[in-house]
């Protein structure tokens, strides 16, 4: 299906007038003059059986954080069974609380209540209590790391705020810590203050702009790799930055689609860090700069991935179109929108090769660990927890090499010719979380 065209003449620096925070004075804008027809093509929506896998198991594995934290954080050092019952859509599970609980004996230890034997209680295992000690040491060795992913995560809204009840959705997604409000924000005062946001709500305000973190991950990508003369034509001007494409197959072959990609990468490429509200929300270079928040957001997650319905609670921060999703289908070379387990998860394709992460956070090989001790704790279940032989959960090599094959011959099996198939195209319906 073919859209009506439109002509675009974009002076970014006339009619548009980016200009990012703090600019030192005397820095000049480029100015690009755009003079193009653009045609769109709606595709369908195709399934990706090996980066659906992905999630499946990414799913189970937040879940288990995320339990194992809510123990942690609980005065008594245990949940009881009523406290979690209804908490399966708030993890994202499929299925009962309980039952996701008792899958996995390595980390959860089910116990009577005290003082009501019928009542099951769950508490830490010492093999999950070890594990919690050496992810708090993760965060603390890269807590730098995260306050930088933090503040650009600011730096893109309006406002420089975002509510925390959106922060906190995200804590997985971005490696935040379990209570980075109480660590995090007061170690870094200078850049971080708590403040309402414009609907009232407490949020998180950034209280410094840093110039240097005001620099996106495609950019930093075209700097390193051998197109770094394309980078330097791009910084004084005289070119558009190109976003990776990895179509699904069939896809790329098809003229009317390249035609549309070639004329959509050569349009001006806005920095997500530069102020938007200038822009023609109609026009096609605001459309392309959404994309480039997209590209950004997603590219500051260690697993290269979140739901969609925590992009929707910062559409308005983050000025994206009201029916933003369909830029996830509208353009299948850069996202991978998925309906896996009830819920919608967009992925930036570009993070994952061959079933793997590309340059992996070391929370990201921390969690393959976790995966394992769970893993295996379902695996030896039915044969009692005392059957579970040791458990090597230090930070070497042999697990993570050994969950990344597995997770490799996973991902052969699935991208195989048949992964990726056609369905019907998905609408902007929302979830049913």
């Amino acid at each position: 299906m073919i859209f009506k065209t439109q002509n675009s003449i974009l002076s970014v620096e006339k009619l548009l007038s980016l200009k990012r925070p703090h600019k030192p004075p005397g820095a000049k804008a480029n100015t690009l003059l755009q003079n193009r027809w653009i045609t769109r093509v709606r595709l369908k929506w195709v399934k990706n059986r090996g980066l659906d896998h992905i999630i499946d198991i990414d799913t189970d594995l937040k879940a288990a954080c995320l339990l194992k934290d809510a123990i942690k954080r609980s005065s008594t050092g245990f949940l009881t069974a009523n406290s979690v019952s209804d908490w399966h859509k708030l993890l994202g599970l499929t299925v009962p609380v309980i039952r996701f609980l008792r899958r996995y004996p390595t980390l959860f230890h089910e116990f009577p209540h005290s003082r009501y034997t019928n009542l099951s209680c769950f508490r830490l295992t010492d093999t999950a209590l070890l594990l919690d000690s050496l992810e708090q040491k993760i965060h603390l060795t890269y807590e730098n790391d995260t306050m930088e992913r933090l503040c650009r995560v600011l730096m893109m809204m309006r406002t420089r705020t975002a509510p925390l009840q959106s922060l906190h959705s995200l804590k997985w997604d971005l490696g935040l810590p379990d209570n980075f409000e109480k660590i995090l924000v007061p170690k870094f005062s200078d850049d971080f203050r708590f403040a309402k946001t414009s609907s009232g709500v407490a949020g998180l305000q950034l209280s410094r702009w840093r110039e240097e973190f005001a620099v996106s991950e495609l950019e930093k990508s075209n700097e390193k790799s051998e197109m770094g003369n394309e980078y330097r034509q791009f910084k004084s001007g005289q070119t558009a930055l190109a976003f990776p494409m990895n179509f699904p197959r069939g896809y790329g072959a098809q003229k009317k689609v390249r035609a549309w990609m070639d004329e959509f990468q050569k349009l001006p490429y806005i920095s997500p860090y530069d102020d938007s509200r200038n822009i023609d929300p109609n026009s096609e270079l605001m459309e392309k700069r959404a994309v480039g928040i997209l590209h950004e957001f997603l590219s500051l997650t260690i697993h290269k991935k979140t739901k969609r319905n925590y992009l929707r609670s910062l559409r308005e921060e983050l000025n994206l179109p009201h029916k933003f999703t369909r830029l996830f289908t509208r353009y299948p070379g850069i996202f991978y929108l998925s309906l896996k387990c009830k819920t919608t998860t967009v992925t930036l394709k570009e993070g994952y090769q061959r079933g793997k992460l590309v340059n992996p956070h070391p929370l990201v090989n921390f969690r393959k660990k976790f995966y394992h001790v769970m893993r295996m704790g379902l695996l030896y279940r039915a044969k009692g927890v005392n059957m579970i032989p040791p458990l090597n959960i230090s930070l070497d090599d042999n697990i993570e090499n050994e969950t990344e094959q597995e997770e490799t011959e996973e991902e052969e099996i699935e991208t195989g010719d048949e992964c990726y198939e056609e369905t019907s195209e998905l609408e902007d319906e929302s979830d049913e979380e």
